[in-house]
């Protein structure tokens, strides 16, 4: 297992470990700061506690330690801002040539993919849909136009660090590269009705040769 994963499931996606790159330097920097932050409370709670004769003071602040917490607070931020806009440009942005493409289509409460027919086209006659199962083969990437036929639901993929809203008029494109074969879970990451915790879908990655086997039997079934 990736020694970057042990507090997520490993990821077999091409830019995961990008993604938990930065997850893991926002964890660590969150988590010095809250234990530096519950440690000062609870100093200040012993230090300044009730005392039988002694008189509480009012203090007005401090105006350069104010300013050092805030400007140092600022550059984490910035600096986090800055290191994320290249990993965010190329997972919501650059997509590769030649990506096999899908429609996933949410509504309460299944997931419901469209495949190009023979012709490799998507939006013609020969179009097949397949409900809640999602195949694809490995090392090749996968651009997905994503939509939602009545409310807000959330496309999530964790072993390939995908998640992304689905929303009513719109399509939404999001792209992934899994590395290994395998089969996951198609998880709605939005509270989308009382029926939302059964939406769920499975992904499939096939290796390339045995993908070609799948997608003849598919439009099989599909001219039955």
């Amino acid at each position: 297992m990736d020694v970057l994963s042990w507090l997520l499931p490993e990821s077999f996606s091409t830019f995961g470990r990008d993604i938990d790159r930065l997850y893991y330097v926002i964890l660590w920097i969150t988590g010095v700061v809250f234990v530096l932050t519950e440690g000062l409370l609870v100093w200040i709670l012993v230090r300044y506690r009730h005392r039988e004769g002694r008189r509480a003071a009012h203090i007005h602040g401090h105006r350069t330690l104010e300013m050092v917490w805030t400007t140092v607070t600022g550059v984490i931020v910035l600096g986090l801002a800055v290191a994320s806009t290249g990993v965010w440009h190329h997972v919501k942005r650059d997509v590769p040539a030649g990506a096999m493409e899908v429609i996933v289509t949410a509504k309460q409460y299944e997931w419901n993919v469209t495949y190009p027919g023979p012709d490799g086209l998507l939006g013609t006659d020969d179009d097949f849909t397949r409900r809640n199962a999602l195949d694809v083969p490995d090392a090749r990437p996968v651009l997905v136009h994503l939509r939602s036929e009545d409310v807000i639901h959330s496309f999530f993929l964790p072993e390939l660090r995908v998640k992304q809203d689905a929303l009513p008029g719109k399509s939404i494109r999001v792209w992934f590269e899994a590395t290994r074969p395998g089969t996951y879970v198609i998880g709605c990451a939005e509270l989308c009705g009382l029926g939302h915790y059964r939406m769920q879908g499975q992904l499939t990655v096939h290796a390339a040769a045995d993908y070609q086997d799948w997608m003849q039997a598919a439009l099989a079934e599909a001219d039955q």
